[in-house]
């Protein structure tokens, strides 16, 4: 469903807001395109080798990014540097012999690594063992009194593994939930978190490409080689779930078959109201070699300081982390530059950065422009940011988040995912209108997307936000995107071309220029509608 707003409501809701600011800034049109392409070019040149961090790619990008901050005039973020560092751990686990062997009541069964189940930890221990380890059944693994829905009820998990349906029960039902608009109980992370807070010893999450929006392949090619995860020291992260996991249908089937339950009937009352968890009548050996190594990264920030109300911040954040090297595509290249991944992101917090520290009169509140590390391995780098704040959570305004941004066409409309939650809907309509645009509130959220990139870590903590999306109304239908996502997205293709179009990714940068600086011009931050 799409909701569209009325213009004149939202001017006068904001009038107050914009009253005596000016928006005006030195650069022309031209000019910041220029300076976008530049940014692009250089961020995603094969110089700058895709970005992976911890590599030597990650030292010149870092370096390159506080460079262009401290030119541009921002002061470093963290006391005297530039630099966040951000200690992770990578992790390649592997069950000995490449299965679990699992006793049922009425077989035993093999679950084989990866066809069966791609399973990964945390900690930092050379062998997982979880001897005569119990499985319980709990749908969808999720614990929600406001949906009046609880797959624990009455099951004690601790020291157990639990088995998770991935997706929420308003992906099957429109009635349940907020119907295909995935919530953040349907995403896989949250199941693991649930499942650590209970005590769990672990968590299978069960795969369906439709739910997940993903085939199996995306599970065995994101976790077999290595996996990232933010590291504490003193802990050695014994408090995370021993085992993490994607659990294929057809060998959750083979398991449930093992304890004589049928598999088809038990998923489908899963998805009703009212279904009861179990422990399955199976025990196995889970025992795991783990390879690890502790590393550090960085997120780079610089803040322009804001006046009266300095103490506050309003964030603009884009990731700088990419692929490195991969496996070549057809042409040969194995480079995966993240040109629009997410160099195009990066232009625009610096752009923005460069506009208002040329406006003439400072902002009220302090802008921080918060390019973090480790997006694409899970947002770590922007949830070790939202621990260790510098700014604190309470005292940030709004998050405003960019990734992938172009190239783009300039559209008539403004498709907002996550609006309809928060204030900042207000400045986004007066800020398209200023345009002579329209808000387009998009509520299909079935993949999740609202909950994959770095301002979601801001909101889990209270921080106002939504994401704007590509417009479908073309103001030269002549001139359709040449280059749609799915061409270049995680690809080697993504490639900065000379004939990209800017016209709509700068049209969204200063529709961004113009909420930001409301924002941190306003007597009150914004406010989420319902919390």
């Amino acid at each position: 469903m799409k909701r569209f707003i009325p213009l004149l409501i939202a001017l006068l809701t904001m009038a107050p807001a914009l009253q005596g600011q000016n928006p005006g800034t030195p650069l022309t049109p031209d000019e910041e395109e220029v300076l976008m392409r530049n940014w692009i070019i250089t961020l995603g040149s094969d110089e700058f080798g895709g970005r992976k961090p911890m590599t030597e790619y990650e030292t010149k990008t870092i370096g390159y990014l506080a460079g262009q901050m401290k030119e541009i005039g921002l002061r470093p973020a963290f006391g005297d540097s530039y630099f966040q560092k951000v200690k992770t751990i990578s992790t390649v686990s592997r069950p000995v012999g490449g299965k679990f062997r699992v006793k049922g009541s009425k077989k035993k069964v093999d679950l084989n690594y990866p066809a069966d189940l791609v399973v990964w930890t945390a900690r930092a221990d050379r062998r997982i063992e979880i001897p005569a380890a119990e499985f319980v059944f709990c749908g969808f693994g999720i614990d929600a009194p406001e949906f009046g829905w609880n797959d624990f009820e009455g099951v004690d998990v601790r020291g157990k593994i639990i088995i998770a349906m991935v997706n929420d029960p308003g992906f099957y039902d429109a009635s349940l939930f907020q119907g295909r608009n995935m919530t953040y109980y349907g995403r896989w992370t949250y199941k693991f978190e649930q499942a650590q807070r209970l005590g769990a010893a672990g968590c299978l999450v069960l795969h369906n490409t439709a739910a997940a929006s993903y085939g199996w392949h995306v599970c065995e090619n994101g976790h077999v080689d290595s996996n990232l995860a933010l590291y504490d020291e003193a802990s050695g992260n014994a408090g995370e779930l021993a085992v993490k996991g994607w659990f294929h249908e057809n060998g959750c089937r083979k398991l449930f078959e093992a304890c004589g339950i049928d598999f088809d009937q038990t998923v489908a009352a899963a998805k009703k109201p009212g279904f009861k968890p179990f422990v399955l009548k199976a025990k196995g050996n889970l025992t795991m070699d783990v390879d690890y190594e502790i590393q550090e990264t960085c997120n780079v920030a610089g803040v322009l300081p804001g006046t009266d109300l300095a103490d506050q911040a309003v964030v603009f954040s884009a990731h700088w982390d990419h692929f490195g090297f991969g496996t070549p595509d057809e042409t040969g290249d194995p480079i995966y530059n993240g040109a629009s991944d997410n160099g195009s992101g990066m232009a625009a917090v610096l752009l923005l950065a460069k506009k208002y520290a040329g406006l003439p009169v400072r902002p009220r509140r302090s802008m921080l422009f918060f390019i973090p590390t480790l997006e694409e391995s899970g947002l770590f780098g922007s949830e070790y940011y939202c621990e260790h704040p510098a700014f604190p959570m309470e005292k940030t305004a709004a998050v405003i988040n960019f990734d992938c941004i172009a190239p783009e066409p300039l559209t008539h409309d403004v498709v907002v995912l996550g609006g309809g939650a928060c204030e900042l809907d207000n400045y986004l309509l007066a800020s398209a209108g200023a345009q002579g645009r329209y808000v387009v509130f998009n509520d299909d959220n079935s993949d999740g997307w609202f909950f994959r990139s770095d301002h979601f870590n801001f909101v889990k903590k209270g921080v106002p936000a939504v994401v704007i999306e590509y417009g479908k109304d073309l103001v030269d239908p002549s001139r359709p995107n040449k280059y749609p996502r799915a061409d270049w997205y995680h690809k080697p293709s993504d490639e900065y071309r000379e004939d990209w179009d800017f016209a709509g990714t700068l049209a969204h940068v200063n529709m961004m220029f113009g909420v930001g600086l409301s924002v941190a011009n306003a007597d009150l931050a914004p406010r989420w509608y319902t919390r």
